[in-house]
């Protein structure tokens, strides 16, 4: 990797971030920051790195998301279990705005990592801690995986039919919902710190970025005498909001619960007397006649293609949208407009798809400078810049399996 391209030009361009830790969380919080212009330096360990280089389905020796994940990422490699290694991360500290870290909460501070002593060394840093539980609570010390996050936060409770176990969502909600709260909390650290000159903590859990996600469940149970459940497709008294298939054999989600658009699509429809009928005229109405008028929508969408649907809904002003697998993103001349489908190099020399930067920033636009590196690809490098290790010290160093 360049300085070009460890240096991005997004708004967080001349931010420094070391990025401790592995898997999802933190590691997708550092790609985010890295996203917008952030130089991330990713320490991981000399013998298999992040083990997210082998997770997922595997392509020529290296997992089809890790170029993305690590993209904008200089990888330093350092054995943390040492004392050497420690020392090494207490200097690169000391030279960066941003440390990144989803260990177990305490496993810094048995290393001499924590914030205190980091800060000692470096007053402005923000150290953003990713985590099951935080760092803070009766089981703060307890391990913690997205999963768990997402059965505690509530949302599994909330996600499949209502005759079923819970469900999840077939990605990793839990870590990514968490690793942009991680990035929220970087940031607006990082603005007080412009006006105070001072760093702090920020603790992020899993569960509690799920948790804030989940509306007014709390309010709806303890004072409304409701307890929010599983209920499929549909979220109870909002219709018609659903998926519907179409004569070949596609699925197009129609929103249309508004009381205006539903009389547009009672137009599209050709079935105009639906929006007086006192069934469906209005919100209340049609929340109580779901099932049937989701069964009318569904008998009128069977018997046109998607395309010829879409643009039929289009033309009168209702929102919906195919239900989209990755081909259809790949082939979508939207995803396309927008730059929401890259080309990352791979390790072995070819490319891999990947999503774009989001959001979009008019004036200081964030981007891709570098797909994921090999392990310690920068570790020479960045060692001796940031921690002034000279050839001697590298060479004990690595030697002594420390660094790689």
């Amino acid at each position: 990797m360049t300085s070009d391209a460890r240096h991005g030009a997004g708004p967080l361009a001349g931010i420094r971030v070391l990025e401790l830790g592995s898997f999802i969380a933190g590691p997708f919080a550092g790609q985010l920051l890295g996203d917008y212009g952030a130089e991330v330096v990713k320490v991981e360990a000399p013998v298999g790195g992040d083990p997210m280089r082998t997770w997922g389905v595997v392509h020529e020796g290296e997992s089809l998301w890790w170029p993305s994940l690590a993209r904008n990422k200089a990888s330093v490699a350092i054995d943390l279990r040492t004392d050497e290694g420690r020392a090494l991360v207490r200097r690169i500290a000391a030279e960066v705005d941003v440390v990144l870290e989803n260990f177990r909460p305490g496993t810094l501070a048995r290393w001499g990592l924590d914030y205190e002593s980091l800060a000692e060394v470096n007053p402005k840093l923000v150290v953003v801690h990713v985590s099951g539980f935080g760092q803070t609570g009766p089981r703060a010390a307890d391990a913690g995986f997205g999963s768990i996050g997402e059965a505690m936060g509530g949302i599994r409770h909330t996600t499949g039919e209502p005759d079923r176990a819970p469900s999840r969502a077939g990605i990793s909600l839990g870590d990514s919902l968490a690793a942009m709260f991680a990035v929220i909390g970087t940031m607006g650290a990082l603005v007080e710190r412009a006006r105070s000159g001072r760093g702090q903590e920020v603790d992020v859990a899993i569960y509690e970025a799920v948790a804030a996600l989940m509306e007014s469940t709390m309010a709806d149970h303890e004072l409304g005498g409701r307890t929010r459940g599983r209920t499929g497709s549909v979220l109870p008294g909002v219709a018609p909001s659903n998926a519907y298939p179409t004569r070949d054999g596609s699925e197009v989600l129609i929103a249309a619960n508004a009381d205006t658009v539903f009389g547009r699509l009672c137009k599209a429809m050709d079935k105009v007397e639906l929006a007086t009928d006192e069934r469906y005229a209005s919100h209340a109405a049609r929340g109580a006649n779901m099932v049937e008028l989701d069964d009318l929508i569904g008998a009128w969408t069977t018997g046109l293609d998607a395309e010829a649907l879409l643009a039929l809904l289009e033309e009168h002003g209702v929102p919906a949208g195919r239900v989209y697998t990755a081909p259809d993103m790949l082939a979508d001349p939207h995803y396309r407009a927008r730059d929401m489908v890259l080309r990352l190099a791979t390790a072995a020399g070819g490319e891999v798809p990947a999503a774009g930067v989001v959001p979009k920033f008019s004036r200081t636009p964030g981007g891709v400078r570098a797909s994921g590196p090999r392990i310690g690809e920068h570790s020479r490098q960045l060692l001796a810049e940031l921690a002034g290790v000279d050839d001697a010290e590298w060479s004990q160093l690595a030697d002594a399996g420390v660094v790689r």
